[in-house]
């Protein structure tokens, strides 16, 4: 869904701005420069190796805050495995699928408000896991349609796609505080001409700079790890085919395509928020997920 895809990245770049705040103030204060030579040059070694621990960092900070982040935001509520009803089969049906995935932890489940036919998967491990669906999900899909869709989420989870995702989104943090920095020193160098006595930018305006453009390749770079996140999700439709049957898979993706057309059809003013919907050439460089149409065709010629 593009509402937490929205809330992970926003929170990944806040992540990254506040190490950058917190580690300048702390290093003026120490009148230490990791990355600086004598005569003010950068020592770009020791500015790569520095990106690459923050930037590393803050992304496995943001897996380790997934599980609690989205039951904040999104008002996920666990369910108790003891329970009945339609809630204890959903519970029975993910305890299952995990269970022939291999998985020695059962993940937990919930569910959250919402009539989009939507389920995800998160958390920071495949032994800490949590698997999230939509009220609308287990109104609007038969048991066979759900059970595929729960396939795909542990296959998620199986395939430890939380984990990968997090390497990849750390190796992309580390290059967007690098570059920023880069461009930020440019800028102050650029400002303080012939003059080496210049005083370019100052540390309050360098600050400045370097953050915006975190921000700015920041937001380029969540294209990126969109970009991989599609090509993650092939790989969980051929899990949930193989847990669930390849025929339940391809009837969950139909009915989450057909439910798409009639939500874009009835409230067109808001499809493009939604992760599978017809959306923009730019948003579709921020959806995690491939169209449902190919992803349907993708999964027709899995051998």
């Amino acid at each position: 869904m593009f509402k937490r895809f929205a809330v992970f990245a926003a929170v990944n770049i806040a992540i990254i701005v506040t190490i950058s705040i917190v580690s300048s103030i702390i290093f003026r204060a120490l009148g230490i420069d990791p990355y600086y030579m004598s005569g003010g040059t950068l020592n770009y070694e020791s500015l790569m190796v520095f990106c690459f621990i923050w930037g590393m960092g803050g992304a496995f900070i943001s897996l380790l805050l997934s599980k609690k982040l989205v039951k904040w935001t999104m008002g996920v509520k666990i369910i108790d495995p003891n329970t009945g009803g339609q809630y204890g089969d959903l519970v029975r049906t993910v305890h299952h699928l995990a269970k022939s995935a291999g998985l020695s932890k059962m993940p937990e489940v919930g569910i959250y408000p919402g009539q989009e036919l939507n389920a995800f998967a998160t958390g920071p491990s495949r032994n800490n896991s949590l698997v999230a669906v939509s009220e609308g999900l287990l109104q609007h899909m038969t048991r066979d349609e759900v059970e595929g869709v729960l396939g795909h989420e542990v296959a998620h989870i199986a395939n430890g796609d939380m984990v990968t995702m997090t390497l990849i989104q750390g190796v992309v943090n580390a290059f967007v505080m690098f570059f920023a920095r880069i461009v930020a020193f440019a800028i102050s160098q650029a400002l303080r001409g012939d003059d080496e006595e210049g005083q370019g930018l100052g540390w309050f305006a360098h600050m400045a700079v370097v953050i915006l453009f975190e921000i700015l390749f920041g937001i380029l770079g969540s294209m990126i790890v969109a970009w991989f996140s599609r090509q993650r999700e092939f790989r969980a439709d051929a899990g949930g085919a193989r847990l669930a049957g390849r025929s339940k898979m391809e009837a969950a993706l139909q009915k989450l395509r057909q439910g798409i057309e009639l939500n874009s059809e009835a409230s067109p003013s808001v499809a493009s928020l939604k992760i599978s919907s017809k959306k923009s050439k730019f948003l579709s460089l921020l959806s995690t997920h491939p169209p449902l149409e190919v992803r349907i065709q993708k999964l027709r010629t899995m051998s």
